[in-house]
């Protein structure tokens, strides 16, 4: 709870409006619980897109969006992605547009394709945790963890799908209190569809892709207590994840 009153009484006037979200990090953690605090954010053309098309990476937010997303990393002790994200974008998973400590990258491999020359190596001042499956390469297992990466293996809920719930609970006793969930889609949409969003802050960019959607199938999650702030081009809309009607 200290970290995030902290992470609260360093964010500069601009970024103010995530408050509510940092307290509801506090509030959560006063009570004992067996997963961390998951907080959902991605950015998403107005049509939804996240990607033009699959494999091809898309800049969308702007400046002021990056920035309040770098804020938001440095507020969370844990960075998840699917491995999807870094063979895509090859992703640095830091902190860099603001001063903050970059949290712990930690990516979902089910079968270890996590290329050995990915910039989070040598980007991030914290080495990347890897999630994968029992059945995953026992070479490939040890390549991995000869660079310094710490793997661990937890069951799959359907074939190349890891059980979020178990590596929720396994980052809990790890110490991980505080999860930002950054995607890609395949991602975005298991944490929604097993309800494991506890707040979602999304950017929407005003351009249209008609390319790759942050949710292919259907999900039907409602906000509360959403605010809205405009940042540059960008909106950012953000509020606590309530129970489906």
């Amino acid at each position: 709870m200290e970290t995030v009153l902290r992470g609260i009484e360093g964010l500069p006037d601009r970024l103010k409006f995530l408050y509510p979200l940092l307290l509801q990090q506090a509030s959560y953690r006063r009570r004992a619980v067996n997963r961390p605090f998951v907080t959902l954010s991605y950015a998403q053309s107005l049509d939804g897109s996240i990607a033009p098309e699959p494999g091809r990476a898309c800049a969308l937010s702007g400046r002021e969006s990056l920035e309040m997303t770098h804020q938001l990393r440095a507020c969370h002790q844990a960075l998840l992605v699917g491995v999807e994200t870094i063979l895509t974008d090859d992703p640095r998973l830091n902190v860099r547009y603001v001063a903050g400590e970059d949290p712990r990258p930690v990516i979902l491999d089910s079968r270890l394709r996590f290329p050995e020359t990915a910039r989070v190596l040598s980007a991030s001042r914290k080495r990347p945790w890897l999630f994968a499956s029992f059945t995953a390469p026992e070479a490939r297992r040890r390549r991995l963890e000869a660079l310094g990466i710490r793997l661990f293996c937890v069951p799959e809920e359907s074939p190349g799908r890891l059980d979020l719930i178990a590596v929720l609970r396994c980052l809990a006793a790890e110490g991980i209190g505080t999860l930002m969930v950054e995607g890609g889609g395949c991602v975005i949409q298991a944490f929604l569809r097993r309800r494991l969003v506890d707040y979602c802050v999304l950017t929407l960019a005003p351009r249209f892709l008609g390319g790759v959607r942050a949710l292919a199938e259907k999900v039907e999650v409602p906000l509360v207590n959403c605010r809205y702030r405009r940042l540059g081009a960008d909106l950012v809309v953000l509020g606590r994840v309530g129970v489906s009607p």
